[in-house]
């Protein structure tokens, strides 16, 4: 391979060339059972990028929907994480409160801080000054409901899932699945 093309395609990967431009796009889509997807994107070539994503979501047992039709069901939401090991959860409530969080729950090792999409930062300041053991913030589409699958959808549903993430354009992917913990080890397993 010639030594320009290297080039070429080198500086095209870091945005060097002229001309490039990337878009920000959301692709929606249902997975099996009728598990609602949103796929956030990052493109130089939606003309490539979309029918890509179509044919994941066929492969998978999915179909890609117009504009609109899964958005409605998510909430755009400030998610922090705190370590639950680290911090009692009274103590917690109170700085959150304090900073300005929504909410906060316990998932697992962690607390999970809701804010505002845009206060979320301000928040994740105001937790780090008050001692607050923060793994992880971000803005994040929470589902407004979820969907329970089992079985071959279930199984279906996480393929799907797995695809999107593994597709190179792809940023996030949000879905409202509920799969119970026992049906996920049994699908690991297999």
């Amino acid at each position: 391979m010639p030594a320009d093309n290297i080039k070429r395609a080198v500086q095209k990967g870091t945005g060097e060339l002229p001309g490039e431009q990337y878009e920000e796009i959301t692709y929606e889509g249902y997975g099996s059972g009728g598990v609602a997807v949103l796929v956030q994107v990052l493109t130089d070539n939606k003309n490539r990028t979309g029918p890509e994503l179509r044919h994941i979501f066929e492969k998978n047992s999915g179909h890609m929907g117009t504009s609109g039709c899964v958005a409605w069901m998510f909430e755009r939401r400030g998610l922090i994480q705190a370590d639950a090991m680290r911090i009692k959860e009274d103590e917690l409530l109170e700085k959150a409160l304090d900073a300005g969080a929504a909410d906060v729950k316990q998932v697992d090792n962690a607390f999970e801080i809701a804010t505002a999409p845009d206060e979320m930062e301000t928040v994740r300041q105001g937790l780090e000054r008050a001692g607050v053991p923060v793994l992880e913030a971000q803005i994040d589409m929470v589902p407004q409901s979820t969907v329970r699958v089992d079985g071959k959808d279930a199984a279906a549903v996480l393929r799907l899932i797995e695809a999107l993430e593994e597709q190179d354009d792809v940023q996030s992917v949000f879905s409202n699945y509920d799969i119970p913990d026992e049906v996920i080890d049994a699908i690991s397993a297999a």
